[in-house]
């Protein structure tokens, strides 16, 4: 089982093409490509942490996480609406969390915080909203699709990117 990590799929909303300045032509390119990624690296039975953002429309959200490879956590974003929070197919939802993984303490949330839990001992805030407009601090990272390459990530390439 691997863990990865993103945020800010934003399935299905055209606004997000032309805010972001996303590179595709319509929704239907963007989903297509999202799905794609998403699925070549994350297996069936690997662990992912969506920190928010994941569709336009809660509607479509249970047949999006039915095409999508792993088991998929949500920590709710500022366009997650009750129902994309109910939807079936979520491992687990909420709007913070702090984990352990691959030996490093993790804060976990949809938005960037100024300081978190555990910040002046190592830990690490990764979050997702900025789509990567924000100036990075030390030990915080973006996971947002827009930063990398619209897939998931793993930790040890968030932590090391030339690797």
């Amino acid at each position: 089982m691997t863990l990865f990590f993103t945020a800010d799929t934003h399935f299905g909303d055209h606004r997000t093409i032309n805010i972001q300045k996303r590179p595709f032509a319509d929704v239907a390119a963007m989903d297509a490509v999202l799905v794609e990624r998403w699925n070549a690296v994350v297996g069936p039975e690997d662990q992912v942490w969506h920190l928010g953002d994941f569709a336009r429309r809660a509607a479509d959200v249970p047949a999006l996480l039915a095409r999508l490879n792993g088991a998929k956590h949500l920590l709710r974003g500022n366009n997650d609406p009750d129902a994309t929070v109910a939807a079936a197919g979520w491992a687990s939802v909420g709007d913070y969390a702090e984990i352990e993984a691959e030996g490093h303490r993790l804060v976990l949330c949809h938005y960037p915080f100024r300081s978190w839990n555990g910040q002046h001992r190592g830990a690490i805030n990764l979050h997702g909203h900025s789509h990567g407009r924000l100036k990075p601090m030390p030990r915080q990272f973006d996971v947002g699709v827009d930063v990398h390459g619209f897939a998931p990530v793993r930790l040890a390439e968030i932590l090391n990117p030339a690797a």
